[in-house]
C-alpha cells in the first residue's frame, strides 16, 4: 500500500455507476414509509424496490388503452344511466 495516493484525477459519485436508476431524494410520510419498510420485510426484500414495484404497478393501470371490452362497458353504465333519468 502507498503511503500516498493521488486523487487529481478523481471523480466524485459512486463506484460502480447503476445502470436504468437514478438517485433521487423524495419526501414520503412516515406511517407511508414504516408500511413499506414492514412489508417489506415480511417479503424478504428492499423497501425501495418494493415501493419502485409499487409505482410501476399504479403506472401500469394507468395506462390501459381504450379498448371494445371497455368501450362497451361504459356505453352499457352510460344508457343503463339515461335510463333511469
Amino acid at each position: 500500500m502507498k503511503k500516498e495516493y493521488d486523487f487529481k484525477k478523481g471523480k466524485r459519485g459512486a463506484v460502480v455507476p447503476q445502470k436504468r436508476k437514478t438517485r433521487i431524494t423524495i419526501f414520503i410520510d412516515n406511517d407511508v414509509l414504516e408500511e413499506f419498510r414492514t412489508r417489506a420485510d415480511k417479503a424478504g426484500y428492499g423497501y425501495q424496490t418494493m415501493i419502485n414495484e409499487a409505482l410501476r404497478h399504479h403506472l401500469a393501470k394507468q395506462k390501459k388503452p381504450v379498448d371494445e371490452a371497455v368501450l362497451r362497458k361504459v356505453i352499457r353504465e352510460e344508457l343503463q344511466r339515461a335510463a333511469h333519468e
